[in-house]
């Protein structure tokens, strides 16, 4: 099954399904489900923001359905989905449409660049 790691909080909201969307500097053509890995290091920015002190890291953490990509050529588009990405430009301008998270029994695993494979078996 393909993976993705992202930072914590980033990782705690997709689960709590307070981040819809998942910015990123590169687009891909795969659509479907894949697991979500939570980096070994947080973005400690981040956690101050969304009022996180400690999340669980360097793990695999659930699973959830990339649905779409969403290309923002526009700074207008961008901000109206402030509230879905949570982020600011600087992370990317293809919006990762996300649906369906589920919370998974933490598998502890290093992380990678990218979409990687995990057998789950």
């Amino acid at each position: 099954m393909k993976v993705l790691s992202i930072k914590q909080p980033y990782v705690e909201l997709i689960l709590s399904g307070k981040k819809t969307i998942e910015l990123r500097t590169w687009n891909t053509k795969f659509r479907g489900e894949f697991l979500i890995h939570a980096s070994k290091t947080p973005d400690k920015e981040a956690m101050k923001k969304f009022n996180y002190e400690n999340l669980p890291t360097g793990k695999i953490l659930g699973k959830i359905t990339l649905t779409n990509i969403k290309n923002y050529e526009e700074t207008n588009d961008f901000t109206l989905d402030q509230d879905k990405h949570k982020a600011t430009s600087s992370w990317g301008k293809y919006g990762f449409i996300l649906k369906n998270p589920q919370r998974i029994q933490p598998i502890e695993i290093n992380g990678k660049l990218g979409f990687w494979n995990y057998d789950l078996n």
